[in-house]
């Protein structure tokens, strides 16, 4: 899409909502939504994304857009499905599963993953079942209710913020800490990175997986912000 306005601003719209203006005109989902948010910060934060644009519109230089479209587009017409569908990770989440071998490998593991399922055993009254290898393990019933339960009772733009720290990490438990402020959104990244991490520092990596993996930082941290921004 090329550029067509001059200024984008975020407009109240209504007691608790903004609305993105572009020279005056309201910005629509591409399902054609009123594209409207709640918070002012994040309003804002959208606003300045459209005014940033350059002459040629790039979407991924609009994370935040895109995020608020999936809540109103994705999310919103059927919450309860798409909650169920995010809360599937709790059934086998990747810091369940571990290396036996190298050692090494093993111990970073057990240092970066075992204090984030402690806090999800704390803060959901559950516990896990974790195994060395990558062989399929059933979870407690329990653990597996009150995990979707903690997921299901988030708003579409939580829930719209909260899938790619799901979908990229492969880490419900990842996730759920960073969006409840338990642990630092480098802390989460670094942890469920790990595995990449290790590979790359034992054989190299060449510049098209370094470069995937930090577009894949930008998503997990632009996830974060939307998040942040919506309070």
């Amino acid at each position: 899409m090329k550029r067509f306005w001059k200024s984008a601003a975020a407009v109240p719209h209504g007691a608790r909502a903004w609305s993105i203006e572009l020279d005056g005109r309201p910005v629509r989902t591409p399902a054609r939504a009123l594209l409207q948010v709640g918070p002012e910060p994040l309003a804002r934060a959208i606003a300045e994304e459209w005014q940033a644009a350059g002459e040629t519109v790039d979407p991924r230089a609009m994370p935040l857009t895109g995020l608020a479209n999936a809540a109103l587009d994705r999310v919103q017409p059927d919450a309860e499905a798409f909650a169920a569908g995010l809360a599937k990770y709790g059934e086998s989440d990747l810091l369940i599963y571990r290396a036996d071998t190298p050692r090494e490998l093993a111990r970073r593991q057990a240092a970066e993953w075992d204090p984030l399922l402690q806090w999800a055993r704390r803060r959901y009254d559950i516990d896990f079942v974790v195994t060395q290898g990558l062989s399929y393990v059933p979870q407690a019933p329990t653990t597996v209710a009150r995990l979707a339960q903690a997921v299901a009772a988030l708003d579409p733009f939580r829930l719209a913020g909260l899938s790619p720290l799901v979908t990229i990490g492969g880490s419900l438990v990842a996730g759920l800490a960073v969006l409840e402020d338990a642990f630092a959104p480098e802390e989460a990244w670094s942890a469920v990175t790990l595995d990449e991490r290790w590979s790359q520092e034992k054989w190299g990596a060449d510049a098209e997986a370094e470069a995937a993996l930090e577009n894949r930082r930008a998503d997990f941290m632009a996830a974060v912000r939307f998040l942040e921004l919506l309070g």
